[in-house]
């Protein structure tokens, strides 16, 4: 009603004391104003008075909003006019006086309207663009700033942490709507099992975060998970139910440490798509879990060191070919402070997470060109086999990088060798065929390597298009031994010659197997039996 429309626009910091104060002196004004003239009446008995209204009425048109003021300035013109004589006694130049006087009500009349039209105009457009601050302007939900907000108005909070994996390959394939609408439902569905202070807000990428209260949180917990787990998004037609981490832990406020805490909670709910449960960061302990973090952090910035600097090292392990052909797999070391060689387990999945994968592959394929280059007079012909990472197989531009590095290094096409892991690189099959294509044309080799152990390895390898396929190593290790992995191998191979793929053995290391892998047709052998890896500048 009107009522609530005069509330609203009263400056939320105007206090009730102020508004009655505000009354008081203009009331007290006015009575002065409107007194009879006597021979003891002072100068605030005059029109003088009606001076000291504009400030009053100004304060309050910038306070307390249009609607109230204009019904108090109406009061104050109407009594004000109707006893003009009492303050405007008879004399001579009556008529001048009375003239200024209503040009006076006319230009107040118009300043503390306007002043208080701006002034509460002003207040919706500050309140609206406070409100906007503590929204996501695209999922349209409360975001980082307003959960900051809530945990400090609460002595104690819950915070319980949704991690969606799966909307990332989602929304590659059905478009960023679909993990806007997706956050959208979850957020609604979840909605009616929360109290009247609780919400659920929006973080980037796949998360959602919920503060709740902390009474009976761990059985509300358990309830929530329950519930999100009955939650069946609809896209197009098609009903998706990505899996659903859940962490929790209990804080108190103030908050200081928030965004770390966030990011102990997202590793943790890692763990929760891995036990199928929500997971307590205060029970399982999150001292770990900042030890990994600050492990991954100083590995980060161990490997931006060795791209700056050139601390990597190159190693070559020869491959034979059963023709007397051989050329060499390029591996990729990293020293730690100790000189110790760090193995690229341990590395590559950190440059991985932290998007220096394609430039380790460029440092990579650049010295390695730079090495085929200088050895030219010696080693004319000599190939190399370069891994690449999924990332680089996947990146439109990597074809475009590597003919430049040809070029420069005056290197022909045919002397390279990309390897690329089944498991990985065919996640964006339309990309990688594109890129693995593009090498090619070029006139490069494409070698699918570990072959074996991915996911649906013969269906994938049915729409890729490779020169050289290399046997995962845990197959030719007990080939000698295991009659199932020597069927295995003999099946691949029958596969690789269907295609026109020469076939590459790894892990080699007895004569036995040797033997064995040369009776199934194998092209080329790898291995220590063969071969140990040595530096890539001592190799003739």
């Amino acid at each position: 009603g009107y009522y609530q429309q005069l509330k609203l626009q009263i400056d939320s910091k105007a206090t009730k004391k102020e508004i009655v104060i505000w009354l008081a002196v203009l009331t007290t004004l006015m009575f002065i104003l409107c007194m009879p003239l006597t021979d003891n009446s002072s100068i605030f008995s005059t029109n003088y008075t009606l001076s000291l209204l504009l400030p009053v009425m100004l304060w309050g048109a910038m306070r307390y909003g249009y609607k109230f003021i204009s019904i108090i300035w109406a009061v104050v013109l109407i009594t004000s006019i109707h006893y003009y004589q009492r303050y405007m006694p008879w004399y001579s130049g009556y008529d001048t006086q009375l003239a200024i006087t209503s040009s006076s009500y006319l230009v107040f009349s118009f300043i503390v309207n306007y002043m208080s039209v701006l002034a509460t105009r002003q207040r919706v457009v500050s309140g609206r663009a406070r409100r906007l601050a503590y929204l996501d302007p695209v999922v349209h939900l409360p975001n980082l700033r307003a959960l900051n907000r809530a945990l400090q108005n609460a002595p104690w909070s819950t915070i319980c942490f949704l991690h969606v994996p799966g909307l990332e390959l989602l929304g590659k394939n059905y478009g960023v709507m679909l993990r806007i609408q997706y956050k959208q439902k979850l957020s609604h569905w979840i909605t009616p099992m929360l109290a009247s202070n609780e919400c659920v807000y929006q973080m980037s990428g796949h998360d959602l975060v919920l503060r709740l209260n902390t009474e009976s949180h761990q059985q509300r917990i358990e309830a929530l998970d329950k519930h999100i787990k009955q939650f069946r998004f609809i896209w197009d037609g098609l009903p998706l139910q990505p899996p659903v981490g859940v962490s929790y832990c209990c804080v108190r406020s103030p908050v200081s440490h928030l965004y770390l805490l966030l990011g102990e909670l997202s590793t943790s709910s890692d763990l929760s798509l891995t036990t199928n449960a929500p997971e307590d960061l205060q029970r399982r302990g999150a001292m770990h879990l900042q030890r990994d973090l600050k492990g991954r952090i100083a590995m980060m910035n161990r490997l931006q060191q060795a791209l700056e600097h050139d601390h990597f090292f190159l190693m070559a392990q020869p491959i034979f070919g059963v023709r007397g052909d051989v050329y060499h797999e390029i591996l990729l070391r990293l020293r730690d402070d100790n000189g110790d060689v760090i193995n690229p387990d341990n590395f590559l999945p950190v440059a991985h997470e932290f998007g220096l994968s394609s430039a380790i592959d460029l440092w990579v394929i650049e010295n390695t060109l730079r090495f085929m280059a200088a050895s030219r007079e010696y080693m004319p012909a000599h190939r190399f086999a370069i891994n690449l990472s999924p990332t680089s197989v996947c990146r439109a531009r990597f074809p475009a990088e590597v003919k430049q590095l040809l070029t420069q290094y005056q290197v022909e096409p045919w002397q390279l060798v990309f390897e690329v892991t089944e498991s990985n690189s065919l996640t964006n099959a339309e990309q990688a065929q594109l890129t693995l294509g593009q090498l090619q044309q070029f006139g490069c080799q494409i070698a699918i390597d570990d072959f074996g152990t991915g996911y649906a390895s013969y269906a994938r390898l049915k729409n890729v298009d490779a020169d050289i396929l290399k046997i995962d190593g845990s197959f030719i290790r007990n080939i000698v031994s295991n009659s199932l992995d020597y069927q295995i191998v003999a099946s691949i191979c029958h596969l690789a010659r269907m295609k026109n793929m020469q076939v590459v053995a790894e892990y080699v290391e007895s004569e036995e197997i040797r033997s064995v892998v040369l009776s199934l047709g194998i092209d080329y052998l790898q291995g220590y039996l063969i071969g140990e890896p040595q530096l890539l500048s001592e190799i003739q």
